[in-house]
Parts: structure tokens; sequence; C-alpha cells
């Protein structure tokens, strides 16, 4: 039989991966000091779940797996071969979903995968294989491995690029107590190319390789269960659900290879990747269960992709949104009615400013009382005559 290492390499490919690479299982302590100060600095601030115990657990293998040898580092191409190569194209009334949201759930698809390598491997060596095995919902600090063992390099934006695949990748690893032979980092950087920073809306790339994580629309519309603040509403454009900016200008990603073995494409998605903001507002909770569960867009819940629905309307400010915020005004959920107040407060029609007039007389809650004063504020001043 080949030796280990290459057979390991080509049993994941035909398990479903399209990169393979291998690293030791020493701690990651560079990447440790990073991610510690960032957690110092604010950077990850609205992340509860990302903490220093987790930080130290996730950069020290032999905490994962005592005895641990090797981690076997593993990419998944999220682009489907009926996918655009282009930037997604805005469609009024629509809001825009991130690429790797257009699949389903990519954990359950991931770790099936990861499973059968290991019980094929166990199969091979006639033995039982120690292995824990990780996709982005475990402590372990997948770019940093995916770094070290020359899957990729770090981008400015600190997403993973690869010569192949470029950004538009799934990571995931299997800590193993196999001994294998390490493959060297890839000697490659970004060069003087900024187009990343310059392009960020937001300006969450704060420097290279520094991403402010309350500035990002990715955290705005996914991981932010309040309120989004009033200054970033705008630069949110027509995202409801992650934001993939950064990735369509990298030109590392003009040539992209797609997925030998794609993960099947989301149907609640479809093939726009764009979903139609007022049916969004409209759903109840037992309907955005069933449409969306076995997605990622679960994580966002029922309450945040309505909130950045009302977002997104604003932002395009087209008079067929109004009657679906107006109903929005009178949703059980605080944080929808604020948000649907500022988005009238942006479109400013007749009906928009009467809506929110209305709903000020019956408004209880200080918060939405808030957003819609502010909201009929804001309508005054883009209804007003110029003065000459």
């Amino acid at each position: 039989m080949q030796d280990l290492k290459s057979h390991i390499k080509t049993y994941a490919i035909e398990c479903g991966f399209d990169l393979v690479r291998i690293t030791g299982a020493e701690e990651f302590a560079e990447d440790r000091d990073v991610a510690l100060s960032r957690i110092e600095s604010g950077q990850m601030d609205g992340l509860s779940w990302y903490t220093e115990s987790r930080v130290r657990r996730g950069t020290e293998p032999q905490e994962l797996l005592p005895g641990a040898r090797s981690i076997i580092c593993l990419g998944l191409s999220y682009l489907n071969p009926n996918d655009p190569t282009e930037p997604t194209e805005s469609i009024s009334n629509h809001g825009k979903v991130a690429r790797y949201a257009r699949v389903k759930d990519y954990h359950r698809a991931m770790k099936r995968r990861m499973k059968a390598l290991v019980r094929g491997l166990e199969e091979t060596l006639d033995t039982s294989v120690g292995a824990r095995w990780y996709v982005d919902d475990g402590p372990m600090l997948d770019r940093a491995a995916a770094a070290r063992s020359g899957l990729g390099w770090f981008g400015k934006s600190t997403n993973i690029l690869t010569q192949t695949h470029g950004s538009w990748l799934l990571l995931g690893q299997i800590v193993t107590d196999l001994e294998l032979e390490p493959d060297a980092p890839l000697k490659k950087t970004c060069g003087s190319c900024v187009r990343c920073i310059d392009d960020c809306p937001t300006g969450a790339i704060i420097a290279p390789y520094v991403v402010d994580n309350a500035r990002c629309i990715s955290y705005q519309t996914i991981e932010n269960r309040g309120v989004i603040p009033l200054e970033m509403r705008p630069l949110i454009g027509d995202w409801v659900f992650g934001c993939d900016i950064c990735q369509d200008v990298c030109p590392v990603n003009r040539k992209s290879g797609i997925s030998l073995q794609p993960i099947q494409k989301a149907d609640a998605v479809g093939t726009s990747g764009q979903l139609d903001l007022v049916e969004l507002l409209a759903l109840t909770e037992d309907q955005f269960r069933s449409r969306f569960q076995g997605t990622s867009i679960m994580r966002a819940k029922r309450i945040g992709l309505q909130k950045n629905a009302c977002v997104a309307l604003g932002n395009q400010q087209t008079e067929a949104g109004v009657p679906a915020l107006m109903a929005a005004m009178t949703n059980d959920e605080p944080l929808i009615r604020g948000h649907a107040a500022w988005a009238l407060g942006q479109i400013a029609t007749p009906d928009a400013v009467g809506s929110l007039e209305q709903s000020l007389v019956s408004e209880r809650d200080d918060y939405v009382r808030k957003e819609i004063q502010a909201a009929i504020k804001q309508a005054g001043q883009k209804t007003a005559p110029a003065s000459s």
C-alpha cells in the first residue's frame, strides 16, 4: 500500500474534499497570542462564545485530543457548478445571502465526510484511530491550522486564500493520534494588494490582517442579537445574511475551482442567492423554521432575519416595500418594529410617514418610540423643500 500520508490525501478526495494538507499537533502559540490580543482590544466584542478559555483550548491540540500527533486539514469549496461567477447584483425588494449559506448546512455535510474518512482509515489500518473532528463550531482555530499546513495563506481580509479555490472554501480539521509527516506552509502573501480593505463599505478591515468584528456586515446580519447601530444601517446595503464583498473583489478569486462533490444547494434560498424581503417580513416562526431548517440561515433566527429585511428595504427605498414595513410596525417584537420604523423614515412617502405618526400614538416600548421619533424627523428632512 502507498504510504499512509498519500493514502489519506487520496481517500480524503474520494470522501468529497477538494484540498487536503497535514500539519503537526504542536501548539499554535503565535496564533493564540493574536487571538487573545483581539479579545483584549475589543475586536471580538459581541461574540460572547469567543472567550479566552476557548482560544487557549483551541490552540493546544493536546487539550482537544490527548496523544495528538497530527492534524489533517481539509478544504471543501462551496461554489456550485451553476453559481454565477460575478458578484451578486441587487434585485429590487430582495436581500442578498452570502454564498456559503446558499447550500445546505455545511457543518453536517463536512462532519459526515470527516467521519467517513476516519472510519475508512480504521478499516484500512485494521485498528482504531484516535480522532476528533471540527468545522467552525468547535474551539479549533481553523484558519491557523489551514495556514500552517500549507492548505492556504492568510489574506489581508483574514480569510484563507488558496491557489486553486480562492477563499470560497469551508475548512475542517481532524486532530488525530496518527504520526504523519507535516506539509510546509505556503510562501505566499497578498503583496501590495489592498482591494478587500479599500472596498469594505464599513471599514471593518481596520488594518491588514485585522478585522473589527462589530463593523463587519456578517456580524451585524448574523450574530448581532440586538439593535443594529444607526451608522451601520446604510452601509449594510441589501445584505440580509452575511456578506461576500471582500471575497468578490479579491483577485485570487477570479479563477476559483468548484467542488467535485459540492454540497447540495439550499432550496430555501434559490438560484438567485437572494430572498424576497416582503415574504421574509410575513413569515411566522413556524414558517421560518419550516423553510430554513437545515441551512446556515437558522443562525440569524427569525427576528434577526426580519430585522435585516427591514434595513435592506430602507436602503433600497422603494415604495413597494412600504406595506410590508407598515405591517411590521404591529409585529410583537420591538426589534422588528424599531428597524421597520427606521426603514419607513428612509423611504419617507406620505404613507410611510402616516404609518409612523399613527404608530407613535399607540407604541409603548421606549426603544421603539425613539426609533419612530427619529424616523419621523429623518423623513421630514428628506421631504423638506431645499432652502434657496
